[in-house]
């Protein structure tokens, strides 16, 4: 299997300082008095002109000869090769891709909308110039396929009320996930030469037609959760005010007063509303 290997070209100042000679030299000389010798410096200076390449910083030039892989240029500066080479760009850059949102089912089969922003950039100009056909378009679709597939390995959220507890989720387990996707987009992508420096998720949402119903959903376990919170704070607090009572002797409590008195504790602490008081003028015991 072919490689990519670096080419040798000539120094390019070289070759245009002979360019140079050779034009002018032969177009005076064909001015002034006229010969073959100057029509043939004038017509190899022409030929040297394809020859010339400019490769910039971060920047290669993959050469061909009648389709046959010569090499690839990847330092900077001006260089002379073989008019007859062919010479393919490829960036060298990191290019970000921002993937378009897609509707994909998570591990719970709920509609989700997802992307991902990628980072990534060609190390091997050979595979990313022949064994794909278009790389940057290879890119944008291996990045969607991978995302599908990442999307229906974990869950969006956790539901531990229906018994799925995941220890992973998409939504708060960005640093597995993003590890995850990146594995998955470097096997896919290094046929193409090409490594991935970053891939996260770019957004992440529950479709529109179940966007309100999971809203609720999770609305009613907040309050569930937080009404669990009040619940083991009154029955502290009850627990507490018998327990002084008793301790100091304030009043001598009856079983049946104090669960009357436990009772008016717990609807007091975990009402909703602020409680109406009603002043009681009489004994304890009437």
């Amino acid at each position: 299997m072919a490689q990519e290997k670096n080419a040798t070209p000539i120094n390019g100042y070289i070759i245009l300082v002979i360019f140079v000679v050779l034009f002018f030299g032969g177009l005076l000389v064909l001015i002034q008095a006229p010969n073959i010798s100057a029509v043939v410096a004038l017509v190899i200076a022409l030929l040297m002109v394809p020859g010339f390449v400019l490769v910039n910083p971060n920047s290669s030039r993959v050469l061909l000869l009648f389709g046959k892989y010569v090499g690839t240029i990847k330092s900077n500066g001006l260089f002379w090769v073989n008019p007859l080479y062919s010479k393919k760009k490829i960036s060298l850059r990191a290019s970000n891709f921002d993937s378009e949102r897609l509707k994909v089912n998570d591990k719970l089969g709920n509609p989700v909308m997802i992307s991902t922003i990628l980072v990534w950039r060609v190390t091997d100009t050979y595979k990313a110039a022949f064994d794909v056909d278009d790389y940057k378009n290879f890119v944008r679709v291996q990045t969607d396929a991978a995302v599908r597939k990442l999307a229906s390995m974990y869950p969006y959220d956790n539901f531990a009320d229906d018994g799925h507890d995941e220890d992973i989720t998409l939504r708060s387990s960005v640093n597995e996930v993003s590890l995850t996707l990146e594995k998955e987009l470097q096997e896919r992508l290094s046929m193409a030469g090409i490594e991935v420096m970053e891939a996260r998720i770019g957004y992440l949402a529950y479709a529109q037609e179940i966007a309100n119903a999971m809203l609720k959903r999770q609305q009613a376990t907040a309050i569930v959760a937080a009404r669990h919170k009040i619940v083991e704070g009154a029955v502290s607090m009850v627990e507490m005010a018998l327990a002084e009572l008793g301790k100091k002797e304030l009043v001598d409590l009856d079983e049946e007063r104090k669960a009357a008195m436990v009772s008016n504790l717990m609807v007091v602490l975990c009402s909703d509303k602020d409680a109406s008081p009603i002043v009681n003028a009489g004994t304890l015991n009437h």
